[in-house]
């Protein structure tokens, strides 16, 4: 068994967060992730209800298993229902990330829960810090969905040097071997979405995970396109990778255009209501290529933790070798 702070203080069995997609990860996918020992999450965003974030909720909780769930800070000014919904869900760890915790930080703490964020840059570090989070996730450019600039484990590292509290990694970890060279590194654990994108409880549609299983690591792009189509209002700094289209082909870069040009942009929204692949955004990190079946998350949690458990085995043995 692999154990680190993160498996101490959640009483977990692995060192494996499922990361709160929303649109994906919902209450049977959180479930699935704490039933291999994880730490399964409800992603919440704008477009959500406070009932969902207490029926999703409420799947992991029936069971008795810790979880978490996902906000995205910059969308609770106009929802503040979002929070108060999941802090009456009661999870083990709150996620507030792409935003300032600091408001937040002192109600979960008030109601017994966990505080974790999301970080892309130092800055967004020490400001964590300061607001007193209790995990900090350090997410690399190579993530999936809605990310920053910054690669993986330089941005860890640097992270790892600022403060005690557990640390994880996010990006790109889609294997035992990344898992186990992510906790050599000093991470406390791992965050893992992409891996979970085609498993059987997931939220996302069968032909979304048909499309995931048939992606290569090259086909991934991080852009605002899909964003400003939808006119969502993102926060400029956190671009969203997804799978290349043939939308993203054609508007990458050219965002300003995509502003008024109405038909194009209605091209996305119609897309997002029948499934069409061709213009509607798949988010998924540069991992996507090691997904290539469709399983249960508990499957993919239990081999990642078995797999990562004998990379850091054969890497103590090489080192004792010399």
């Amino acid at each position: 068994m692999i154990r680190t702070p993160l498996t101490r203080w959640f009483d977990l069995t692995t060192p494996i967060i499922g990361a709160p997609m929303a649109g994906v990860a919902g209450g049977a996918t959180a479930r699935a992730v704490s039933e291999a020992g994880g730490l399964g999450m409800v992603g919440v965003s704008g477009r959500h209800t406070a009932e969902f974030v207490t029926s999703e909720s409420a799947i992991p909780a029936e069971a008795e298993l810790p979880f978490g769930v996902g906000l995205m800070t910059w969308t609770l000014t106009e929802h503040p229902e979002l929070f108060e919904a999941t802090v009456a869900a009661q999870p083990s760890l709150v996620s507030m990330s792409f935003g300032d915790p600091a408001p937040y930080v002192g109600p979960l703490h008030d109601a017994g829960i966990a505080v974790a964020a999301q970080v892309n840059t130092l800055a967004d570090a020490r400001r964590a810090l300061e607001a007193g989070v209790d995990v900090l996730v350090a997410q690399g450019t190579e993530a999936g969905g809605h990310t920053g600039q910054r690669a993986l484990l330089p941005l860890l590292q640097e992270v790892l040097e600022l403060t005690d509290r557990p640390v994880v990694a996010a990006g790109g970890i889609a294997t035992g071997r990344a898992m186990a060279a992510m906790l050599v590194a000093g991470a406390a654990g791992v965050w893992v979405g992409t891996a979970l994108l085609s498993c059987t409880e997931g939220l996302n549609a069968a032909a979304a995970r048909e499309r995931i299983r048939a992606a290569t690591g090259d086909e991934t792009v991080l852009t605002r396109a899909f964003d400003v189509a939808e006119g969502i209002a993102w926060p400029e700094r956190w671009p969203g990778r997804a799978l290349v289209n043939d939308f993203s082909r054609a508007w990458h870069g050219r965002e300003a255009q995509l502003v008024t040009d109405d038909a194009a942009r209605r091209l996305v929204v119609e897309a997002r209501r029948t499934g069409d692949p061709a213009h509607a955004p798949l988010y998924a990190g540069e991992a996507v290529g090691l997904v290539t079946t469709e399983r249960s998350a508990t499957d993919v949690v239990r081999e990642l933790d078995a797999s990562a458990e004998a990379a850091l085995g054969a890497a103590s043995r090489l080192v004792d070798r010399g």
